[in-house]
């Protein structure tokens, strides 16, 4: 696939692509004999786990290290599982967050909807 074919599949630009294969987050993708990238199948699921990862709020520095960690192999295995354990435990964090946050503003929407229903009753008492 080029890369114009897997950034519309992913819904990333030709240029996030460019730029995390630059800065290792995406293992050096293929090329055909006229220079152009050549997406296969493994560079695709390295592309959709940066894009999750990524949306996971795992910062950039993060995803280089594991990568780099994932091509030296096996013996990276249990450096690789504390570095998701690690960052699995920062995304309950925020979800936690997230859920007072929404929490908070339902009861505020609440609060304004039964401020609205309160006012419009009155406006019908006063027209009485």
């Amino acid at each position: 696939m080029t890369i114009t074919e897997v950034a519309k599949l992913y819904d990333l630009s030709a240029d996030t692509l460019r730029y995390y294969e630059r800065i290792g987050i995406i293992p050096n993708v293929n090329r055909n004999p006229n220079g152009i990238r050549n997406y296969t199948e493994n560079d695709c699921g390295w592309v959709e786990f940066a894009k999750c990862m990524r949306n996971a709020g795992l910062p950039v520095e993060v995803l280089i290290e594991y990568v780099a960690l994932f091509q030296k192999g096996d013996d990276t295995v249990e450096a690789r599982k504390e570095i998701l354990i690690e960052q699995r435990d920062k995304l309950k964090e925020r979800i936690e967050e997230m859920q007072k946050t929404l929490q908070r503003l339902n009861y505020k929407i609440e609060n304004y909807e039964n401020g609205f229903r309160q006012a419009e009753a009155n406006l019908k008492l006063d027209n009485k």
